[in-house]
Order: C-alpha cells, then sequence, then structure tokens
C-alpha cells in the first residue's frame, strides 16, 4: 500500500505515512486513509489530556523543587510534553479530503 500508519512513541499514536503524492492515491484508498486518520485523529484530545495531567504532575514537582539541577530537569520535561502537546495538536488540524480527480481503477 501507499500509506502506512507507523506508530510515533513521543505521540502515542499512529502516523500516516504517504509513499506517494495525495492525488495519486485511489480513491477508494483515499477513503481508507481518511476514516482510519479519523479513527485516529479521534483520540488526540484524550492524549493531549493525559499529558496535561503529566505537566501538572511535575509542575507540582518543580514547585517544590530546591535542587536547582533537578529543577531544570523538570523545566526540560515540562517543555518536552508541551512540545508533544504542540505537534498532536498539528496533527489533530490535519484532516485529508478525498481527491475528486482520485483515478478509479474499473476491471
Amino acid at each position: 500500500m501507499s500509506v502506512e500508519f507507523v506508530y510515533d512513541p513521543r505521540l502515542g499514536l499512529s502516523i500516516p505515512t504517504l509513499k506517494c503524492s495525495w492525488d495519486e492515491l485511489e480513491r477508494i484508498t483515499q477513503e481508507h486513509v481518511v476514516d482510519t486518520w479519523e479513527n485516529i485523529r479521534g483520540t488526540i484530545p484524550d492524549r493531549v489530556k493525559e499529558i496535561e495531567l503529566k505537566i501538572e504532575t511535575v509542575h507540582e514537582q518543580l514547585t517544590n523543587e530546591e535542587d536547582f539541577e533537578r529543577s531544570c530537569e523538570l523545566n526540560l520535561e515540562m517543555a518536552e510534553l508541551a512540545s508533544i502537546i504542540n505537534d498532536l495538536w498539528i496533527w489533530f488540524r490535519m484532516t485529508p479530503s478525498i481527491s475528486p480527480t482520485a483515478y478509479l481503477v474499473t476491471s
């Protein structure tokens, strides 16, 4: 298949990887990809909530931390979690549509 959904452990979900341009895909393949992506995409808000809870936990630890080096580590961890959330929202906004010019294979 010209599209694979590859699990990204950092984001905690599978990301579509196209091996050709979207318009080169057959319409049935586009429909399958959109359907699969919509199911994955629907999990993103819950994933963001999970990470936000982790940020709150780390922030609480940071508030009570007196060791400077550990504070720096916690800040770095919070920044990475925030970066993941940002990437998840970018992916959430990715909504492919079925191309009207996608060629159909007939027998």
